[in-house]
């Protein structure tokens, strides 16, 4: 059984032609939420394994409206969007991508009958991933990159914040988005301003969510 939203009757969304977004926002979310469902830098292989490992570092609850991380990674490589330099010990960010699924994908082929990562139980990819952030993974497929290295510092890295980046979980966390040009005017004492959202508390959800399809 699902739980309830913590904010039910927010949609962030709803603030897109107020004060809370200027045009840039405005901009920046329309292309982020216009990010076609296929690939453009992955491999169709590439896509399978990445859309698997996104699966589970953010596991989400159904399809029907779950956030395509794969999507958003994929079009992050593809315009080389990457944090203005690189780890000593790493490659750049999509020759790191793209080395480290091949290493991903050929562990899981030589440990599980020649199944790809997105082939395996849900089980078996948590214990190849597990085994990446622990630093039992190595060998000749890993050269030149290290796998506990490309856990750490791009799969925890890159992935996280693609998901917390989409309105999707901006309304699960009854986030307004970025506050400009309106900004916030209470600062202290735990006050919301009155365009955030509030949060639902025990026997009082529905008097949460009439206020939540008012904010704006």
């Amino acid at each position: 059984m699902s739980k309830p939203p913590r904010y039910p009757g927010y949609d962030v969304l709803a603030k897109r032609s107020t004060p809370s977004w200027d045009a840039v926002t405005r901009r920046v979310i329309d292309e982020r939420l216009a990010t076609p469902n296929a690939p453009t830098f992955f491999t169709q292989r590439e896509w399978l394994t990445t859309d698997a490992l996104c699966r589970r570092i953010v596991p989400q609850p159904g399809e029907t409206d779950a956030v395509s991380l794969v999507a958003l990674l994929d079009a992050k490589l593809f315009a080389n969007h990457g944090a203005g330099f690189r780890e000593v010990d790493m490659p750049y960010m999509q020759h790191a991508w793209r080395k480290a699924l091949a290493a991903i994908d050929g562990e899981a082929r030589a440990q599980n009958d020649d199944r790809g990562f997105s082939d395996l139980s849900e089980e078996n990819q948590d214990a190849l991933l597990s085994a990446m952030q622990q630093g039992k993974i190595s060998g000749d497929r890993w050269a030149g990159i290290d796998a506990k290295t490309f856990f750490e510092r791009r799969i925890l890295v890159d992935v996280p914040p693609l998901y917390y980046g989409h309105p999707k979980a901006w309304n699960e966390i009854g986030f307004g988005g970025p506050a400009s040009p309106r900004g916030y005017v209470r600062l202290d004492g735990d006050r919301p301003d009155p365009w955030e959202a509030i949060e639902a508390m025990p026997g009082d959800e529905d008097k949460a969510e009439r206020e939540n399809r008012r904010v704006v």
